[in-house]
């Protein structure tokens, strides 16, 4: 029996999507395919476009077995805890044989390689990033200055280290291959080269077009449920469950609904409670304190903040943060006490319902099928991370047009989807 897993949010399910699934089972030879997936809210510090249950359904109906949960303390976070929480689930299922990642690059042999000089830190490469940074240089100037030096002549990529680790799925795919010698995994790596265009590309390029183009699309275009275009990106499966949410005002959902909320908390709490929350750091909480009292828009709030050291995508998570009550510290110790404290399954076919079997008896890790069965669960550290996801999704449904589907408590009362 072979197993595959996926790390993935689909937000939505497009066609390049569909073109890395089947790849990815070909190029592996799996039996049976495993997608751990980001929830309501995503790794960029935003809501996903229809929620979770709805890109579980397309996942499902896409070729995917079995699809879990990446919780949302590691879901909206950097590409080093995004990526280690994602690979420990995997990891912790006892039954997955490889991982399939894209990437840039598309050579696992050089992305592992640079990946085991940043796990291992080796003292010469540790002198080498000191003696750059020490030069006044940025850090990510210095750590590529310091892989250069340290590869040399060894390895024959080393002209082309800046793109390599600069491009958003190389980053991922290196942090991936980080996790598994930190977990010391025997979970086998593969990665196919992504097709066309980046993932931040904000235009249709046809076919196969960007996550952000498609939702930057919708976001643009009131008439989209009839736009030939847009069909064009994704697998009709998925354009349906799309047009599901849509119709029954589920979707789109958008950063910008959400900014009365953001405002109305970052008035009220003190800049101590902002100092606490993830990312913040040097005075970040009184740039962000001053600005929230001075605009009444969310993209105002961000251009306030936002500067080339406090990215956009680091100031999101941070807003979306003040909602779910996730601070530093309680991250620190989610981290220290091993990271996901659960598996939860979001949904399966028929297949998934057969692996999910061995999953059981061979996971290292709770299973939660039904979610309201671990709402008084004697692991503190597991009922607060399942807390956390709660309010996640309590405070995502304001999101929708639709005020009938906007009742709290659905985390615990949404059916897992079965195909």
């Amino acid at each position: 029996m072979k197993v595959l897993g996926l790390i993935v949010e689909y937000n939505p399910f497009h066609n390049g999507h569909l073109y890395h699934l089947e790849q990815s089972k070909k190029l592996s030879g799996a039996d049976y395919t495993v997608c751990v997936m980001s929830g309501n809210l995503i790794q960029r510090g935003e809501p996903a476009i229809v929620n979770k249950w709805a890109r579980t359904k397309m996942a499902l109906l896409s070729g995917a077995d079995l699809v879990i949960e990446l919780p949302v303390v590691y879901a909206m976070s950097s590409a080093e805890f995004f990526a280690y929480g994602a690979v420990k689930i995997l990891d912790s299922l006892g039954v997955i044989n490889s991982i399939c990642f894209g990437s840039e690059n598309g050579r696992i042999d050089e992305l592992d390689m640079i990946a085991g000089v940043l796990y291992k830190e080796p003292d010469e490469y540790r002198s080498l990033l000191k003696n750059a940074l020490d030069s006044g240089v940025s850090y990510p100037a210095a750590r590529e200055s310091a892989l250069r030096k340290y590869l040399g002549n060894t390895a024959s990529f080393v002209s082309d280290i800046d793109k390599i680790i600069s491009s958003s799925n190389n980053i991922l795919g290196i942090e991936y291959l980080k996790a598994l010698k930190k977990l010391e995994s025997k979970i086998e790596p593969l990665t196919i080269g992504r097709v066309n265009n980046s993932y931040n590309t904000e235009q249709l390029t046809g076919h196969i077009s960007s996550a952000t183009s498609i939702r930057k699309y919708i976001l643009d275009n009131s008439d989209y449920t009839d736009a030939e275009t847009l069909k064009n990106t994704l697998p009709q499966t998925s354009f349906s469950v799309l047009e599901e949410e849509f119709e029954s005002g589920r979707g789109p959902v958008f950063a910008y609904r959400f900014q009365d909320i953001i405002l109305a908390v970052l008035r009220q709490i003190t800049t101590e409670q902002i100092k606490v929350l993830p990312y913040v750091s040097e005075g970040l909480e009184n740039r962000i304190k001053h600005a929230a009292a001075g605009t009444g828009s969310l993209s105002e709030l961000l251009e306030r903040i936002v500067t080339k050291r406090y990215t956009r995508t680091r100031i999101q998570r941070t807003l979306f943060s003040t909602l779910t009550g996730l601070t530093t510290p309680e991250f620190e110790t989610f981290n220290k006490y091993g990271g996901p404290q659960y598996i939860r399954i979001l949904g399966f076919n028929k297949n998934g319902r057969k692996l999910l079997s061995h999953i059981n008896k061979n996971a290292t890790l709770p299973v939660i099928v039904k979610t309201a069965d671990f709402k008084t669960s004697c692991n503190p550290l597991l009922k607060r991370m399942l807390e956390i996801e709660a309010i996640s999704t309590d405070l995502y449904v304001l999101g929708y047009q639709n005020s009938h589907f906007k009742k709290a408590g659905q985390e615990f009362t949404q059916n897992i989807i079965r195909i």
